[in-house]
């Protein structure tokens, strides 16, 4: 167990939308899918705003398949075959990222990952990226009873990254981020620059912090991380 004493910060990432721009990729596969059914090209904003709920969603999107059926899960195993050929091709760190994680280093700051995307599809395009500094703690759902919105990834990223989820900050551009990382009792952003589906209002999420661009998430957390460690220095 951490111990209760311990005053480091962590900052935990999303993976997909919010740390890294994936949806390109996406759109492909669903376009591909599209086109081995004899279905047009649909509208790549509409793909990108649902890349965040996975590959089913993708499929029924793409499809209009109900999931539970042979053909639907049939297809979500073709949709995950196609995305193994383009993992990491494409995708990119979203623009700032990378200055922010510097920067995180540079204040010695640990930084993490908690996905709902598999571990080795994670792991596919983490290699293919090689973002450094590397995470300190990737968490997928394998490793987890409970997925998010539970916060139980969360938790299991401050044990390995040795700090305590009151003071780590969770980004993530879903719901059931900003719901799991509240649960936890972590201080929570919104990146509004990711995946939002048409019909979501996240100002309805309850983030203790909205982020409109990448490109200023790393003023928010680095004001952030300032203001814990000035409480941390209080107590």
């Amino acid at each position: 167990m951490n111990n209760p004493n311990n005053h480091s910060i962590a900052v935990i990432f999303d993976l997909d939308g919010t740390l890294v721009d994936t949806a390109a990729e996406f759109v492909l596969i669903v376009q591909t899918l599209r086109a081995e059914h004899g279905l047009p090209p649909m509208d790549a904003q509409r793909i990108r705003a649902s890349v965040s709920n996975g590959a089913r969603s993708l499929v029924a999107l793409g499809l209009k398949l109900e999931e539970g059926s042979e053909e639907f899960e049939k297809q979500r195993l073709r949709l995950l075959d196609l995305y193994s050929e383009v993992i990491g091709t494409v995708a990119r760190p979203y623009e700032g990222i990378s200055e922010l994680l510097e920067e995180l280093e540079t204040m010695g700051i640990a930084w993490g990952i908690a996905t709902n995307k598999p571990r080795y599809l994670t792991e596919a395009l983490l290699q293919h990226l090689a973002i450094e500094p590397a995470p300190g703690s990737v968490v997928c759902p394998e490793d987890v009873k409970a997925r998010k919105p539970d916060p139980e990834s969360l938790f299991r990223n401050c044990h390995e990254l040795n700090t305590q989820p009151q003071q780590s900050i969770f980004v993530g551009d879903h719901m059931r981020d900003i719901e799991a990382g509240r649960r936890a009792g972590m201080h929570t952003i919104a990146a509004l620059y990711g995946y939002i589906e048409p019909d979501d209002d996240p100002q309805t999420w309850g983030a203790n912090t909205y982020v409109e661009r990448s490109t200023q998430l790393k003023d928010a957390v680095i004001e952030q991380i300032s203001r814990q460690r000035s409480e941390i220095q209080d107590l």
